[in-house]
């Protein structure tokens, strides 16, 4: 009986040929997953069979067989070794000999493992060398199966395929190269060198020297000049860097690191390169925009192993890690190292806009805080010029961002440097605040709705278009960019102060105070109002113990009046204890301490007396005015000017301190010098009589100052001052009347020549009164006779 017929009905070939896509799909996957395990499972045997021939070529040859002679055969040969020769001919003697010297394999010894006929050593090494190469497998190439439509003629319908070889990526070329037998170098080259005398040694580096320069401004010359395509060159320039030569391979390598760091400035584009998504991978373009792709791809890729490179050598230095081709020593690790961190530097400020920009900063903000000096100053000079010349804000809050991961990664034990750097940041620029933005009015544009009711047709239309100008206009001004830079200077602003704070909390007493209180004066007028009533507590008390120099506490002053009289102006707080610690300090500071001092000064003095004169009294402003003109006779010439200057601007905002050129007393009580507090030392009955001192200081613009101030400080007449001097501030006067070079400034005039341009003769020479008394005298001279007898009696008579 027949089976039972399967009641499935048999797929038609129509219904096969819709179904056979995602099958034959299938079918490839496993066939080119199939064909890479047979690859992957090759390429490691081939890897295991250089392995044992390598292992096989370092070990020692070991003696076949070693065994002792029994006594009785050494016995025989001493009894034949004693026998005479003379008993035997001649000819036998030289017979034996020439049969010693073509010793067989049966006659020699097994247990000797030297080699037999010394004159075949070099044949016999090279037939060595040669079975030590691993024999190369016939690689069959791999083929992909595609599957066509099929035809249909008279014997019905064929099925059509055909295959096509696969495309290795670059990377399994690489990787396959990579395996390939390395050529080991024969020990040859070095034996001459060896023999060679120490001029000859340095005669052959400078010409190795001169041919790697010439290859390498070969390749660099090729790539400049056409880098869409000649991008392939970067990578034999790279591979130099490898240079295994001892005697040249620390200047190539240096030579190789700064000609790819100049190359990558100059072919660089000026926008960062994205990676292609695989629609635009597969998507058909002209040939000029894949030439770009192409180059694109390639300079990315090249640039990050470059960088990968420079990284590798900094890493190296760091870890004092010995290489297997030892052709670099340690001694020279510290020089490669510094010229890839300058090509790092370099690269951070040439292209801050380029990919892997963020990298650079993670590798070279560690650097900062690096025990040698050289690479310390390196780091911090980039990153302060980087914060200068960055304009957006992008560059700057990573960098901050790597800063602030530091300091706590570290636990505050940072070089006072790294903190230092960031008083370069233009944050000072964007002053609108977030109040100001959100109050102000915003252009508004009507919707349709609106339109309709209050305008015709006609005007809907002219409207329409002007809201659209309008739009472009806003779009022309860059408005959103402005936003952005904004909200990056913003953040950027956050972790600046989560620094500081963070160490002034948990750091009172470390080196980073100095560079924390600094940093807050400088950005004291963006410190957000909820901060300020404990941040003045903390700066209080830091100055009220005792344990700060005059640089920090003068950095906490300002900071305390630059809050209070920006945003803080709103809060009624008066700092009096800020005021007399001031005013206690002022004496500290001479010419023998830091004139950097009196600049902070001048800024605090600024901010407490000119800016805030509704809130100070007078009695205060007196005491000030004194305590500065005596202050003006112990400092710098350019600090006494500054000193001055700031004098002249109190006397201005107080006109009531023209008391204190008065000789009579103004009051009740005594000037108490001595006393630091300034609303009770009775200042009104002093005069200031250091200005007649000053008024003879060898410095000119200090007399003229001091002759100002002695008249009360007029803006016109014979005592005012010029236009150069009376518009500028302090603290321009102190800078332009700086004595950092050891020199006059102004310098002195050279002394005039004491020659005259006329001579005369006669009595041209003399007085008219004195001439005259000359005349008469002469005239009666004349007429006397001399008579010498006479005189001669005279002077030899007896008395």
């Amino acid at each position: 009986m027949a089976p039972p017929r399967s009641k499935k009905r048999r797929p038609t070939f129509r219904r096969l040929l819709k179904t056979s896509g995602l099958k034959l799909e299938n079918k490839l996957k496993n066939r080119r997953n199939k064909q890479e395990n047979v690859a992957k499972k090759q390429r490691k045997e081939h890897k295991k069979l250089r392995a044992a021939v390598k292992d096989s070529a370092i070990r020692k040859p070991r003696p076949l067989e070693t065994y002792r002679k029994r006594p009785e055969e050494e016995e025989d040969e001493e009894f034949l070794e004693s026998l005479p020769t003379d008993m035997m001919e001649d000819d036998d003697v030289q017979q034996m000999t020439a049969m010693a010297r073509h010793a067989s394999f049966v006659t020699r010894d097994l247990s000797s493992c030297g080699p037999v006929h010394g004159g075949k050593k070099r044949s016999a090494e090279v037939m060595r060398g040669h079975e030590k190469v691993p024999r190369k497998l016939k690689r069959t190439e791999e083929k992909e199966v595609i599957h066509l439509l099929p035809i249909k003629d008279q014997r019905g319908v064929v099925p059509r395929s055909v295959e096509r070889v696969v495309q290795k990526q670059p990377e399994e070329e690489e990787e396959d190269a990579a395996e390939e037998v390395e050529v080991e170098i024969e020990p040859e080259e070095e034996q001459e060198q060896e023999a060679l005398t120490s001029q000859q040694r340095e005669q052959l580096r400078v010409r190795k020297i001169n041919e790697r320069r010439l290859c390498i401004a070969r390749l660099g010359s090729a790539v400049v000049s056409d880098p869409y395509s000649n991008i392939k060159r970067v990578k034999e320039m790279r591979g130099m860097l490898m240079e295994s030569d001892p005697s040249v391979a620390v200047t190539v390598r240096k030579l190789v690191m700064v000609s790819l760091m100049e190359i990558f400035k100059d072919v660089a584009p000026t926008y960062r390169i994205r990676p292609l998504t695989p629609e635009e991978k597969a998507s058909k373009v002209k040939k000029d925009t894949q030439l770009i792709r192409d180059f694109e791809e390639g300079l990315v890729s090249q640039y990050k192993f470059y960088l990968e490179d420079l990284e590798q050598t900094i890493k190296d230095w760091k870890q004092q890690k010995k290489k297997r081709s030892q052709a670099v020593g340690f001694q020279s690790y510290l020089g490669l190292a510094q010229v890839a961190i300058r090509c790092l530097c370099e690269l951070l400020l040439a292209l801050p806009h380029f990919n892997f920009h963020n990298n650079i900063i993670v590798v070279l903000v560690p650097l900062m805080n690096d025990g040698e000096q050289q690479v310390s100053s390196m780091c911090c000079d980039a990153f302060r010029k980087l914060f200068q010349q960055d304009k957006e804000g992008g560059a700057s809050l990573a960098t901050v961002r790597v800063i602030s991961g530091l300091v706590k990664s570290l636990s505050f034990n940072i070089r006072p440097e790294v903190l230092k750097t960031l008083l370069c940041l233009r944050i000072k620029e964007v002053q609108m605040k977030k109040d100001i933005e959100d109050t102000a009015p915003k252009k508004r544009f009507m919707n349709n709705k609106e339109k309709r009711k209050s305008l015709s047709r006609m005007q809907r239309k002219w409207k329409k278009a002007e809201e659209k100008l309008e739009k472009e206009l806003l779009e022309a001004e860059a408005s959103e960019s402005k936003e952005k830079k904004i909200k990056l200077h913003t953040e950027t602003l956050n972790i600046v102060f989560l620094i500081y704070f963070r160490i002034l909390k948990k750091a009172q007493k470390s080196v980073l105070l100095p560079a924390v209180l600094e940093g807050l004066a400088n950005f004291a007028h963006l410190i957000n109002l909820e901060f300020f009533d404990d941040l003045l507590n903390v700066l209080q008390h830091l100055i009220q113990s005792g344990d700060l120099t005059n640089r920090e506490s003068l950095h906490c002053i300002q900071t305390v009046f630059t809050i209070l009289s920006g945003q803080g102006d709103v809060l009624n707080i008066d700092p009096l204890t800020f005021y007399s610690q001031l005013y206690r300090m002022l004496p500290r500071l001479h010419a023998g301490g830091p004139n950097d001092d009196i600049v902070i000064v001048l800024r605090c003095l600024d901010a407490m007396l000119t800016r805030r004169r509704k809130q100070v009294s007078l009695p205060r402003a007196m005491a000030f005015v004194k305590r500065l003109s005596v202050l003006s006779l112990h400092v710098l010439p350019n600090a006494s000017v500054g000193l001055l200057a700031a004098g002249r601007a109190t006397v201005h905002a107080f006109p009531k301190c023209d008391f204190l050129l008065d000789n009579e007393v103004q009051g009740s009580g005594f000037y108490l010098p001595e006393l630091d507090e300034p609303e009770h030392c009775n200042a009104q009955n002093t005069a200031l009589w250091e200005l007649h001192t000053l008024q003879r200081h060898y410095h000119p613009v200090v007399r003229r100052l001091a002759h100002h101030l002695s008249h009360g400080a007029p803006s016109d007449g014979s005592a005012s001052l010029g236009v150069d001097l009376s518009r500028r501030s302090p603290v321009e006067l102190f800078n332009i009347y700086s004595v950092k070079d050891m020199t006059f400034n102004p310098s002195i005039a050279p002394p005039g020549s004491k020659k005259k341009d006329r001579f005369g003769f006669g009595a041209a020479l003399l007085d008219a009164d004195l001439q005259s008394q000359a005349e008469s005298v002469l005239a009666v001279t004349a007429e006397l006779e001399l008579d010498f007898t006479t005189t001669q009696f005279l002077m030899f008579q007896p008395f």
